[in-house]
């Protein structure tokens, strides 16, 4: 209600909770941002190779090829607010059509989507995720993909199932610092933490919310954002690997 009324800038929740209990309440009270149909969750991995971002790992469970369109084209929008180009690889266990399942279609009929959505957005798949990380079996092998010769920062995956599982394996083996999960699509700022949150997990969360605060709010201007110690200090997260 803080947030909602204004007497708030953001709000991190959910150390001690269920995630769904904490989101509800968010949902009920505060409600989802203009144009946008559902809300969506994103992990930022801090790994060797730079950024990683990774979505839906927390909220849809079985997304349509509408849904994952939508959640591609708003996780694309988050990033692009954090001054980075996303260069998105939806994934799945087939390659640009090599099998005629319903979910690999579902995933290529989603990219369809996407990018009649947003045309600008760097998309592509299905695609395995071996493929996506390596340029050389890209370009020989699909010299039309988008992606050629493109580092792929941003992870789609077709279920929760799958994403919450890629996320948790790339923290537990220690291959990336987890920063999130970073809720998408609720009008005012509000993020969760997971059960047992370490401190670096929550200092990190305040930043992404007073820098989606920033962005959220009409009164900054982009300038004024990218000059803040807030803004650099978010920036710096990405800079520590």
């Amino acid at each position: 209600m803080m947030v909602d009324s204004g007497d708030a800038d953001a709000m991190i929740s959910g150390l001690t909770k269920n995630y769904p209990d904490t989101i509800r309440p968010a949902l009920h009270t505060i409600g989802l941002e203009e144009g946008v149909k559902r809300i969506a969750g994103m992990y930022l991995m801090l790994t060797k190779r730079g950024p990683l971002f990774l979505a839906d790992t927390t909220v849809n469970f079985n997304p349509t090829a509408e849904e994952l369109a939508d959640i591609t084209v708003m996780v694309g929008r988050e990033i692009r607010n954090f001054n980075i180009t996303p260069r998105i690889a939806m994934l799945s266990y087939s390659n640009f059509g090599s099998s005629n399942s319903p979910e690999a279609k579902l995933v290529a009929q989603a990219r369809k989507i996407a990018k009649e959505k947003m045309p600008s957005l760097i998309v592509d798949g299905e695609m395995q995720a071996s493929v996506a990380f390596s340029k050389d079996l890209m370009k020989e092998n699909y010299p039309f993909s988008e992606l050629v010769d493109k580092d792929v920062n941003t992870l789609i995956f077709p279920n929760l199932a799958s994403g919450n599982i890629a996320y948790n394996l790339l923290k537990e083996l220690d291959t990336a610092d987890a920063v999130g999960p970073i809720l998408l699509g609720l009008k005012k700022p509000v993020h969760i933490l997971q059960l047992g949150s370490s401190v670096r997990s929550i200092v990190n969360m305040a930043l992404i919310a007073v820098v989606d605060a920033q962005i959220k709010s009409k009164a900054a201007t982009a300038d004024e954002i990218k000059s803040s110690p807030w803004w650099k200090r978010f920036k710096k997260i990405s800079r520590d690997m």
